[in-house]
C-alpha cells in the first residue's frame, strides 16, 4: 500500500503540475503578459513545481536529505536517462545545436552549487546567492529575448481561445493537487526509507528523482521523434539550471538543508560528470547516436545500483 500511495502521489504531482502550467500560461497571455516572459518565468516555475513542492515539504517534514537528493538525482537523471533513452530509440542529431551559451551557464550554476555544498548546510545566505544567480540569468535572457518576436503559438500549453472557466479549473486543480501530491509522496517516501533501513537521501536520489524527471523525459521523447535536438538539449539544460538555483534556493529559505558526506564523496561529482558528458554534443559536431544512448542508460543503471547497494 505504501508503494501504491507513493505512485499515487507522484501521479497527482505530475498531473497537477501540467494543469498549473496550462492555466498559468493561458491566464498570463489573456492578461497581456508577453509570451516570452511567460515562457521564461511561468512555464519554468510551473514545470518545476513538483520538485519545488517536494523539496519544501521535505524540509518542513524533517527529511531535508530527500530535498537535496531529489535535485542532485534529477539533474543526473536528466542527462543520463532523459537524453539516453530517446537517443537509444531515435538517435539525436546534435551536430547543429545552438545551446552553447545556456550550457555554459548551466555548468557555471553546477560549479557554484557544488562549491556551496562544501561549505556546509544550505542556509538562507546560500539561498540568497543561488536566487541572485537565477535572477541575473533570467534578466540576461530576457534582455536578449525581447528583440525576438514570440507568439502565443510558440509557448507550450498556450490556447488563445481557451474559455475563462477552463483556465480557472486548470489553476484550481494545479494549486490543490500540487501540495496534496507532495504530501502523499513525501509521507510514502519516508515510510519506504524507514522500512528498508536506508537514508531518505537515497530515496530522493532514486525513486523521487526519476519520478520528477518524467515530464522532461516525455518532452525530450517528443523532441527526439521530431528530430528537434535543440529542444531536447535545451529542455535538459534549462531544467538542470532551474533545479539547482531555484529549487534549493527557495527550499533553503524555509529551513536549513544539511549536506550528507555521501553527496560530497560521490553524488555531486556524478552530477558534474554527467553534465560534462554533454560537452561533445554541445561544442562539436558529434551526434548522440544509439550506442551513445545505450552507454548513457548503462551508466545511469550502474549509478543506481551503486547508490542503492
Amino acid at each position: 500500500m505504501t508503494y501504491f500511495m507513493a505512485l499515487l502521489g507522484l501521479g497527482i504531482l505530475l498531473g497537477a503540475g501540467d494543469c498549473l502550467v496550462k492555466g498559468a500560461v493561458n491566464l498570463s497571455l489573456r492578461l497581456g503578459v508577453p509570451a516570452l516572459i511567460v515562457s521564461l518565468t511561468v512555464v519554468a516555475f510551473g514545470t518545476s513545481a513538483p520538485e519545488l513542492l517536494i523539496s519544501i515539504d521535505a524540509v518542513l517534514d524533517g527529511v531535508p536529505g530527500l530535498a537535496l537528493g531529489n535535485v542532485v538525482g534529477s539533474n543526473t537523471a536528466n542527462v543520463l536517462l532523459v537524453l539516453g533513452v530517446p537517443a537509444l530509440i531515435y538517435g539525436l542529431d546534435t551536430s547543429a545545436s545552438e545551446v552553447r551559451q545556456t550550457y555554459t551557464i548551466m555548468m557555471g550554476a553546477s560549479v557554484l552549487f557544488t562549491a556551496l555544498a562544501f561549505f556546509g548546510p544550505f542556509t538562507w545566505w546560500n539561498a540568497l546567492i543561488l536566487l541572485a544567480a537565477l535572477a541575473a540569468i533570467l534578466g540576461m535572457q530576457l534582455r536578449e529575448g525581447l528583440a525576438t518576436r514570440v507568439t502565443p503559438e510558440d509557448v507550450e500549453g498556450a490556447d488563445p481561445g481557451m474559455a475563462g472557466w477552463k483556465i480557472g479549473v486548470f489553476l484550481a486543480i494545479g494549486l490543490v493537487g500540487l501540495p496534496l501530491g507532495a504530501n502523499i509522496l513525501i509521507d510514502s517516501a519516508k515510510e519506504i526509507a524507514q522500512s528498508l533501513g536506508i537514508p531518505d537521501s537515497v530515496i530522493g536520489l532514486t525513486m523521487v528523482a526519476i519520478g520528477t524527471s518524467l515530464p522532461e523525459l516525455a518532452t525530450t521523447f517528443v523532441a527526439a521523434a521530431k528530430r528537434q535536438a535543440d529542444v531536447a538539449l535545451g529542455n535538459v539544460i534549462g531544467s538542470n539550471m532551474f533545479n539547482l538555483l531555484a529549487i534549493i534556493g527557495i527550499a533553503a529559505l524555509v529551513g536549513d538543508i544539511p549536506v550528507d558526506e555521501t553527496f560530497l564523496r560521490l553524488d555531486l561529482w556524478v552530477m558534474l560528470a554527467a553534465s560534462l558528458a554533454m560537452v561533445p554534443f554541445v561544442f562539436t559536431s558529434a551526434r548522440m547516436t544509439r550506442p551513445v544512448g545505450l552507454a548513457f542508460c548503462l551508466l545511469y543503471g550502474f549509478y543506481l545500483w551503486w547508490v542503492v547497494g
